[in-house]
């Protein structure tokens, strides 16, 4: 945030503010926006520059401002900032308190330095990189160790997790034994609830990040009727295939509630974590990765086998 930047009272001629940039624009850390305050430095309106040079030299700014203002507070989040500049098309963000008394601008070079951050940082928790890290991280200087001590806790999480998954899928040998089909469906089955799960968390963190004061409520309401018709469709063309190529309906009904099970499931879960982590005041792009993954892993591969001894005990 800036203090250094060119403000008026409504009543100040356009040409009266021409003689003044000219005057002090060396003095400016930015001239993109005249702001309009009061006498106790009220934000009333804004105009560019563009509006300056090009309104009537009799005119008064309080006539050229607009009063639709984009604004922000001094604990707006930065992701926040850089949504609304970029999301209103405007150069800068005014900061204000909770009585309107101008503080500061966010100017462009700020932003754009925050969105490249911001890219950064949530491609590197993508990655299930989560620890905080120097600006070194987004060179091609890290060495092999800061690396390796970033990157292996949470590879070997997912070693663990996949290790439980591989004693659930060892339980069920009788199961897979009973019918072989089940083994080839496996992986389709997990690869669906983790690409579903992360479309789901993508979108979450992004809204959170655009509305800090979303409701959960009326969003996972919104998400669980998306993820009831991706269900339903996946699900289906699943139980298809499995019945057309393998010729049994036994295993098209089993392939078929698995899915629509898991991507449910997904869905809530990949939703759900952004909002939890919201509320114990962590990133919630914290809950991407392979933290995720395992989970949905471990959540399908359960479904799967038990609805197939389920389906087998009860159809033989």
């Amino acid at each position: 945030m800036i203090d250094s930047f060119p403000k008026v009272q409504p009543n100040y001629k356009i040409e009266e503010l021409e003689h003044l940039l000219e005057e002090n624009a060396v003095n400016y850390q930015t001239i993109d926006y005249i702001y309009i305050v009061d006498n106790e430095n009220r934000l009333l309106g804004v105009a560019s520059i563009r509006d300056v040079y090009g309104a009537d030299k009799k005119a008064t700014m309080g006539e050229i401002m607009t009063t639709n203002l984009v604004y922000v507070r001094p604990s707006t989040d930065q992701e926040r900032i850089v949504y609304l500049a970029l999301s209103h098309g405007i150069k800068a963000v005014p900061v204000i308190d909770k009585e309107k008394h101008l503080l500061g601008i966010v100017p462009f070079d700020v932003i754009l330095e925050t969105f490249n951050e911001e890219v950064h940082e949530d491609t590197l928790h993508f990655g299930g990189i989560f620890h905080r890290v120097g600006e070194e991280y987004h060179t091609d200087e890290i060495s092999v160790k800061t690396m390796v001590k970033l990157r292996i806790p949470w590879l070997i999480a997912g070693v663990l997790g996949g290790t439980v998954t591989a004693s659930i899928i060892s339980n069920f040998e009788n199961v897979l034994s009973a019918l072989l089909a089940l083994a080839a469906f496996a992986p389709v089955l997990a690869y669906m609830s983790d690409a579903v799960g992360t479309q789901s968390e993508t979108l979450a963190v992004r809204s959170i990040a655009i509305n800090p004061q979303i409701s959960l409520k009326n969003y996972l309401l919104k998400e669980l009727l998306i993820a009831l018709v991706l269900a339903v469709v996946c699900g289906s063309l699943l139980s298809a295939v499995a019945l057309v190529g393998w010729q049994d309906p036994i295993l098209g009904l089993i392939v078929g509630t698995s899915m629509f099970l898991s991507i449910i499931s997904a869905v809530l879960i990949s939703t759900g974590f952004p909002f939890i982590f919201m509320k114990i005041h962590l990133d919630p792009a914290i809950a991407s990765g392979p933290f995720a993954t395992m989970i949905s892993d471990v959540i399908t591969v359960t479904i799967y086998f038990t609805i197939a001894t389920i389906m087998l005990l009860t159809f033989g």
